[in-house]
């Protein structure tokens, strides 16, 4: 998941917001399926019958209150067997000016100004898959490979007289596309450790041809439909949003 494109997304709902579309267009935004969201807004997987109510099992309660305190309503429909029943992840009650949510997992709360909501879009992520514990080892990941990549930095701008400001551009787009697929391989996006047995299998130690390596398979990482490419690169996922765009 780009967690960039993410951000931007949800501060476009909510700056856009559509009330009776707000839930649907969030979980879109967290790649649910387009398919299961317009099943849901037909009221397949809703288990409430009430008007301006979401109860879809292990996945959220969500409600529209406009009238009353929403910390009463979260405090009721933690109280609701009917709610407890379907194990919902995420609690949300909403009016458009606040939003209150509550991670019936990990019992963590978000209490916030509605507008706010892309600035917290990490409250959600279990939702693709983004556990807390692997996000907090996600930003540990970030310090200690950003240190490494800084060293490396440095180290090809002396190799390699870079001095233009497009050739600083072309290496610091290089160094992003190496610290995704370090991360890639730690969180889950590729196989474990794929990225590095990769190198470590199809490159000569020297080092002669790892940038001709690199190159085709950044440039496979940005195909998502694939047809002649070497097999031990397709083997590699699609990553979309851009960063392995020509």
């Amino acid at each position: 998941m780009d967690l960039n494109k993410l951000e931007l997304d949800i501060n476009l709902i909510t700056e856009t917001v559509d009330q009776d579309e707000f839930i649907y267009d969030l979980l879109l935004a967290y790649d649910f399926p387009k398919s299961t969201i317009t099943l849901l807004k037909k009221g397949n997987y809703n288990k409430s019958r009430n008007s301006g109510e979401i109860l879809w099992k292990k996945k959220l309660f969500f409600t529209i209150e406009k009238h009353r305190d929403l910390h009463l309503t979260i405090d009721q429909a933690q109280k609701n067997n009917a709610v407890l029943k379907q194990h919902p992840r995420f609690l949300i009650a909403n009016n458009f000016t606040t939003l209150l949510a509550v991670d019936t997992k990990t019992g963590d709360t978000l209490d916030i100004p509605f507008k706010e909501l892309s600035k917290n879009y990490t409250f959600f992520l279990p939702w693709a898959g983004m556990e807390k514990t692997q996000i907090q080892s996600l930003n540990l990941a970030d310090t200690k490979a950003a240190e490494k990549l800084a060293l490396l930095y440095d180290l090809i701008i002396q190799e390699n007289h870079i001095e233009s400001d497009a050739e600083r551009h072309a290496l610091n787009i290089f160094l992003s596309r190496l610290l995704f697929c370090f991360f890639a391989e730690d969180t889950g996006i590729f196989e474990d450790d794929q990225f590095t047995n990769a190198i470590a299998s199809h490159t000569q130690r020297d080092g002669r041809d790892l940038q001709d390596y690199l190159i085709a398979l950044f440039q496979v990482l940005n195909v998502e439909k694939r047809t002649n490419e070497p097999e031990h690169l397709k083997a590699f996922p699609y990553v979309n949003g851009g960063l392995f765009a020509v």
